[in-house]
């Protein structure tokens, strides 16, 4: 087995064995690549099949270009669902880097109960289970595993932000770009989903993802300068067609 083929076995097992069996190996790189692994479309927690309520919008005539669109996820990020997963994500974060069993049960809650509709709670509930499940069976993350306990024991779902802050934390990937690559990650999503739904060209959807990189910036440096308490949405058009879409007659989409 070469060289770093052991480094990353050991990762899996333990990434505190690395800094002292291989001193010389990146480490920096090697957690780099398995965040965009876990933000990676390819991972599997069914990001594809969501719109975040974009495919009823689009069907009610409020977004049909790429303008509309990039306002649409902007208002997303800033002040709308990205606000508070990047709150839950950060509380998380910070309860494993902590160890505060209280600050994680206080995620665990609030990312259960943060949800205006059930499509959206679908979305974020159903993603975070499937993440921490895949990401445990790979990766060794002892809080992940008692964050799945702990649902249990409370009857409570993990939110999506708040599994991907743990396993983040858990594996030294410093706060502040994780939190990026989040959210980053979510905005691409809903991205995807107006190419599909709008319809727009892949030349559309990449100018809006680069309009929107200093909004993932603006909204991940927000949420770690306010109180982790503060938390909530003002996005009562996007909760609006996250409804209309329960009963909307043609979908592609799960939300």
């Amino acid at each position: 087995m070469t060289r770093a083929r052991e480094l990353v076995t050991a990762m899996v097992t333990d990434t505190a064995m690395i800094t002292e069996a291989f001193p010389e190996m990146n480490l920096a790189g090697v957690r780099l690549q398995r965040l965009m692994t876990w933000l990676s479309p390819a991972f599997p927690v069914g990001a594809f099949s969501y719109s975040h309520g974009l495919e009823a919008a689009v069907e009610a005539g409020m977004v049909t270009n790429r303008a509309e669109m990039s306002t649409w996820i902007e208002t997303i990020i800033l002040v709308g669902t990205g606000r508070v997963d990047a709150a839950l994500f950060r509380a998380a974060h910070d309860a494993v880097t902590g160890d505060d069993a209280a600050g994680l049960l206080w995620a665990l809650e609030r990312g259960d109960a943060m949800r205006p509709t059930r499509e959206l709670g679908l979305e974020s509930l159903s993603q975070g289970v499937a993440f921490a499940g895949a990401a445990a069976r790979h990766w060794s993350s002892p809080h992940l595993e008692h964050l799945a306990q702990l649902a249990e024991h409370e009857s409570r779902e993990i939110a999506y932000p708040v599994a991907v802050g743990v396993a983040a934390a858990d594996h030294g990937i410093p706060l502040l770009p994780a939190l990026e690559a989040y959210l980053h990650g979510f905005a691409a999503n809903i991205v995807s989903a107006g190419v599909r739904a709008v319809p727009l060209g892949q030349s559309d959807g990449l100018h809006v993802l680069a309009m929107l990189e200093p909004i993932v910036i603006e909204a991940a440096a927000a949420a770690l300068a306010r109180p982790v308490e503060d938390l909530g949405s003002a996005t009562i058009m996007v909760d609006w067609a996250s409804s209309v879409h329960e009963t909307q007659y043609s979908r592609l989409f799960r939300s």
